[in-house]
């Protein structure tokens, strides 16, 4: 009996110690976008949060002959700004979901802003959906989680 209450005072903080490691994976982080359309892998875009809110900006580009890509079809702040460095979210805030949604993300291929969303997959937590609204439509994009070594 004296063995079996050693054992329970310890259940507690491992079990929760287990659940976090489990539930740990976060959309913090790089992420490789690939078209979703072409399947041609286009750039690595790196998550973070600033005062609570995520940010995700351009830090690599992988499309072939692009890494010198201006955002020629934007018609705003980013106007012939480089591509590599570009913030293409800002302030998107965790829903009670565990989705981030934003009035503010931008493709810089077709320099369109719209409002989106994004979460991790529940079935393979290195895959981060990623969706755009324009009006009622929609387009969602998987991208992947990028293993730093």
């Amino acid at each position: 009996m004296k063995n079996a209450k050693k054992c329970n005072k310890w259940l507690l903080p491992i079990s929760f110690f287990l659940i976090q490691v489990a539930s740990g994976q976060t959309v913090v982080g790089k992420w490789k976008t690939v078209d979703d359309r072409s399947g041609i892998e286009k750039a690595i875009v790196q998550i973070y949060k600033e005062n609570g809110l995520l940010q995700g900006k351009i830090v690599k580009i992988l499309e072939e002959g692009k890494q010198d890509a201006i955002c020629s079809k934007c018609d705003d702040e980013f106007k012939d700004k480089p591509i590599l460095g570009l913030h293409i979210f800002k302030d998107l805030k965790k829903s009670d979901k565990d989705e981030y949604k934003g009035n503010e993300m931008l493709d810089p291929e077709n320099g369109i802003k719209f409002r989106g969303k994004l979460w991790l997959d529940p079935d393979n937590e290195d895959q981060l959906k990623v969706r755009g609204y324009l009006v009622f439509l929609y387009r969602t994009q998987t991208w992947y989680r990028v293993k730093e070594e």
